[in-house]
C-alpha cells in the first residue's frame, strides 16, 4: 500500500516535475530499485561510478559570528546517476552536495567533512504496456473508459481537499 502511495506522491506531486498526464500512461516506465550492502566509504571518493550509490551527509556554519548555527544537509544519488550523467566522482560529489541544498564555497575542508557511504541496488523495471499485459489481459481499464479516467480525477480532488481540511501548523526544527 505504501508503495502505491509514494507511487502516486511521485507522479502527481513531486515539485521538481510537472505531474504526469492520462495521455502520458502509455509511455511511462517504472523502476524499483532495492538498496543493499550498504559500507561506509574512507572519503567521499571511495566508491566506484557505475557501481556504488552514494549518501552524503555533512554540516556547514551559517550566520555571523558568534550567532553561528549549524546547517544539516544530506543527499543520495541511485548507482546509475552518475553513470548516466557521465559524470566522474568529484563531478558526481558536487552535484550532489548542491542536490542537498547547500549554496556556499566548495572547499577543500567541506569536501574532507563529509560522510559518505556506498551502497549497490537492484532494480526492477516495467513498462506501461507490459504491466497491461501482465495485470489486465492485455486490456487497458483506462482507454475508452472515461467513467473510470472521471473517478481517477475525483479520487484525487477529493485527496487533496481532505489534506486542505486537515493541515496542521509546521514547525522547522
Amino acid at each position: 500500500h505504501a508503495l502505491s502511495e509514494f507511487a502516486i506522491t511521485s507522479a502527481l506531486h513531486d515539485q521538481r516535475f510537472d505531474p504526469i498526464s492520462l495521455h502520458e500512461l502509455p509511455l511511462l516506465r517504472v523502476g524499483v530499485s532495492l538498496l543493499v550492502k550498504y559500507e561506509e566509504c574512507q572519503d567521499c571518493l571511495d566508491w566506484i561510478v557505475g557501481v556504488h550509490g552514494i549518501i552524503i551527509k555533512f554540516s556547514s556554519s551559517n550566520g555571523m559570528r558568534g550567532m553561528e548555527q549549524q546547517q544539516y544537509y544530506s543527499a543520495t544519488f541511485l548507482p546509475e546517476v552518475a553513470k548516466e550523467q557521465c559524470w566522474n566522482q568529484k563531478e558526481t560529489i558536487l552535484s550532489l552536495i548542491r542536490k542537498a541544498g547547500y549554496r556556499g564555497n566548495i572547499t577543500n575542508d567541506l569536501l574532507s567533512q563529509i560522510q559518505c557511504t556506498r551502497y549497490q541496488s537492484s532494480k526492477c523495471r516495467i513498462a506501461y504496456h507490459e504491466y497491461i499485459a501482465e495485470s489486465h489481459g492485455g486490456k487497458d481499464p483506462l482507454s475508452n473508459n472515461e467513467e473510470l479516467i472521471a473517478a481517477v480525477v475525483a479520487e484525487e480532488v477529493g485527496r487533496k481537499q481532505r489534506r486542505v481540511n486537515h493541515v496542521k501548523p509546521c514547525v522547522n526544527l
